[in-house]
């Protein structure tokens, strides 16, 4: 351990951990796709930080942005009219599907969940919401409330009211549909049975990912989202798309819902937003919505709403999108990500699934190809936990910041990245299983004997 790790420890909590278990990276600085530690190693960042780095790192003209707001302009009351606050909804509007060109500012993707729950009640007048099994929407207690995986467990009952629907997740059917190809959407037709029996007079939003992220990595079939919509409308349910994790180019759209040519009723946003430069969400609302407030009041509000410095690196990090054509790019660099997952699926039996949209790749660990068991099932118990920490310990040693969550293993670059980092850094995945495969097929086999652990 570092002395300046030591330092850090004395004071400073680390998330979504035990304490002392906790092994953390270093990191000093950055240029594009890689960052470095205080010991003047590069790291390839696979996971764009926490999926937010979607600019790169060392990005100057972000932080030249915010630096001459600092000059400029630092602090200001939520309700001030200022430049920056209104060249961002001017540049957000120029991106965002449809007539969603109104938005309420945030400090987080959490933060704008919450807020979005908030309007959906206050223009509804309906107090349940549905969200979906496979999700996360944010660590405060209402987006943690909307959120399927485990990490509400610790808090709950949470907030009331909150009604879960299965997932669009074509390789683990919740409906025994394995192929997304002739899918019949029972998916979207679950969703419309759990409205039903819910009460569509009670519900006033449904709550879903545009693509799923930390919690699969799965897209849904093509005619999902569409299907969705039109349930939503033909009850009155608000649509919400939590694009946190999703947007500003991730999937090769500035949004993923433009994928199928769907208008959400709210979009939520971050990471992306800013390129992880400042900290900022913010929700993005229809015209009618907006019009709900013109004479209601609209009950959400922040300290720090709208804060210029924030502003000022959102509005500069959408330039930089838009003049290096990074959306574009993560399109463009799609297929040759799916070609490299495509060859290690190839050679490695424990890869059951590989899927990618833009510049987001999962992997999905295997015992068997054709039982589909999973190497890590979600919230039981498994014998493969050496497998997973050596796993681990092989990114680590080849300096390679991979996501490991669960059962998958996340592809998530900047959208800088140049093909040939794309290809090196998939060729480190490649020898860090073939590295760790002998003491999985010890496991696997019973010549290793481990004890089950969650």
């Amino acid at each position: 351990m570092s002395d300046l790790e030591r330092r850090q420890r004395r004071h400073v909590l680390y998330t979504w951990t035990a304490q002392r278990g906790a092994r953390p990276i270093e990191i000093k600085g950055g240029e594009g796709a890689w960052f470095f530690d205080h010991a003047g190693e590069r790291w390839l960042d696979f996971e764009s930080q926490v999926y937010n780095v979607n600019a790169g790192h060392g990005e100057r003209r972000i932080t030249e942005a915010i630096v001459a707001q600092a000059r400029e302009n630092a602090v200001a009351h939520p309700a001030a009219v200022f430049e920056a606050k209104a060249a961002l909804g001017e540049a957000l509007a120029a991106i965002t599907p449809g007539d969603l060109d109104h938005f309420f500012f945030c400090l987080s993707g959490a933060e704008a969940n919450e807020n979005a729950l908030k309007i959906a009640r206050l223009v509804t007048g309906r107090s349940k919401v549905i969200a979906r099994r496979r999700s996360y929407h944010g660590a405060s207690m209402g987006a943690l409330s909307l959120t399927g995986d485990n990490r509400r467990w610790a808090v709950e009952p949470g907030l009331w009211g909150v009604v879960r629907a299965e997932d669009p997740y074509c390789y683990r059917c919740p409906f025994g549909r394995f192929d997304g190809e002739g899918c019949a959407l029972e998916c979207a037709t679950h969703l419309e049975h759990v409205i039903q029996m819910e009460g569509p007079q009670r519900i006033a939003a449904v709550f879903m990912e545009g693509v799923t992220g930390a919690n699969g990595g799965f897209i849904p079939p093509a005619g999902y989202w569409p299907k969705v919509r039109e349930i939503c409308d033909r009850y009155g349910i608000l649509l919400v798309s939590d694009e946190v994790f999703s947007g500003f180019g991730r999937t090769g759209e500035w949004f993923a819902v433009n994928h199928w040519g769907v208008v959400p009723d709210m979009i939520t946003m971050a990471k992306g937003l800013t390129g992880g430069y400042a900290s900022l969400g913010a929700v993005a609302v229809s015209d009618r919505i907006a019009a709900h407030f013109e004479d209601e009041k609209l009950w959400c509000g922040l300290t720090s709403y709208a804060h210029p410095i924030a502003c000022a690196a959102a509005k500069a990090a959408i330039e930089v999108y838009q003049a290096d054509h990074l959306i574009e790019r993560a399109k463009a660099l799609e297929p040759v990500l799916q070609e490299e997952m495509d060859r290690i699926y190839r050679e490695h039996e424990i890869i059951g699934d590989a899927r990618s949209i833009g510049l987001f790749g999962t992997m999905e660990l295997v015992v068997d190809r054709e039982t589909r068991q999973e190497v890590i099932p979600a919230n039981m118990p498994t014998i493969y936990k050496p497998f997973e920490a050596a796993l681990t310990a092989a990114f680590l040693k080849r300096r390679l910041h991979m996501p490991f969550r669960g059962n998958d293993l996340f592809i998530c670059p900047p959208l800088c990245i140049s093909e040939a980092d794309l290809r090196y850094g998939i060729r480190l995945i490649d020898e860090a299983l073939t590295e760790t495969m002998p003491l999985f097929r010890q496991i696997r086999s019973g010549e290793l004997t481990v004890e089950s652990t969650p």
